[in-house]
């Protein structure tokens, strides 16, 4: 089945105003709603309110840092949410950046790939109901147990963009969140996963404007692809993928210090195929060849630009 999430919160909308919204998802005909956790709202508490006022909606967060909560308060976080919406909630879990981890929360971002997998492994553990008492490679857990165990396991997913993330999350894993990236990359990284077991989820943040203003959407989106592209974990993911050489232009005057420069020389064609826009039905094209490339739930999100409303975006991408 595939599924059609939306992330959340919607922006310009209060988390106090989100009944109606989640309520208009509900019969729009999208079947998720994904959060995340950056510099906006924490990663749980849209959750919590779309379990009670949307109990037809999947819930997912896309994603918690591996590093910003100790590993027994992301097991209280994960079960409580997943005993609020039985069967209903996955929680996607990955290493973040630097900037998240290091820059704004004073952790250090060390050993990124054994973290995010001593995470899942110790979030097993726990979620199940064992009082675990082991060493793990990046920390240690002396005895802690669960006070509320779920009555359904949630899904545990795996934030990955290069091959060894991508086999974690297929290997150990209930599958990948994937994101800043087009369509054509998808048939590169989503057999990765597959490779590890079958059956494993694909989810992708995909980020849409649904807007015929091609100039103003282009230069108002070269500015995220800067702030992304040039964070280390993302540089080497592109650079992986196959774009480094229309990219390096962009990083080389990021380094230099010219950020005119470095919006200016990122290509159209960069811009058009990691960031959807155009008339809805040209998106909702757009977003059908990420599935068609192995996505199994696309998690739109939507780009203000050009003055975009976002609610109504929500009802011109809808799949009904």
């Amino acid at each position: 089945m595939t599924r059609y999430g939306m992330s959340v919160p919607i922006a310009g909308t209060r988390l106090s105003e989100h009944q109606e919204l989640f309520r208009e998802l509900v019969d729009l005909g999208y079947t998720d709603a994904w959060s995340s956790e950056a510099d906006g709202s924490d990663g749980f508490t849209p959750l919590a309110l779309a379990a009670a006022w949307a109990p037809e909606l999947r819930l997912g967060v896309a994603i918690i840092p591996a590093y910003t909560r100790g590993p027994a308060l992301l097991a209280q976080s994960t079960a409580a949410l997943a005993d609020a919406a039985p069967g209903r909630f996955v929680l996607g879990v990955g290493s973040s950046s630097n900037v998240i981890v290091e820059r704004w929360n004073g952790i250090p971002f060390e050993e990124p790939y054994k973290r995010t997998r001593d995470v899942v492994r110790f979030l097993k553990l726990a979620l199940g109901g064992e009082r675990v008492e082991e060493s793990f490679d990046t920390f240690e857990v002396k005895g802690f147990r669960l006070g509320i165990v779920p009555a359904e396991q949630p899904p545990i997913l795996i934030a990955a963009l290069r091959e060894g993330m991508l086999r974690l999350a297929g290997r150990e894993g209930d599958g990948a969140i994937i994101n800043w990236l087009s369509a054509d990359d998808v048939k590169t990284v989503a057999p990765i996963v597959h490779a590890q077991g079958e059956g494993k989820e694909i989810v992708a943040r995909i980020f849409v404007c649904p807007s015929t203003d091609t100039d103003t959407v282009r230069a108002q989106a070269r500015r995220a692809i800067a702030a992304y592209l040039n964070v280390p974990v993302y540089a080497a993911f592109h650079e992986w993928i196959g774009r480094g050489e229309v990219l390096r232009p962009m990083w080389d005057a990021w380094a230099a210090g010219d950020r005119k420069k470095a919006l200016e020389v990122i290509p159209d064609e960069v811009v058009d195929d990691i960031i959807i826009h155009g008339p809805p039905e040209a998106c909702r094209e757009h977003i059908a060849r990420y599935v068609e490339a192995g996505v199994t739930t696309p998690a739109l999100s939507i780009m203000g630009f050009a003055d975009v409303d976002p609610r109504q975006a929500i009802r011109d991408l809808a799949p009904t």
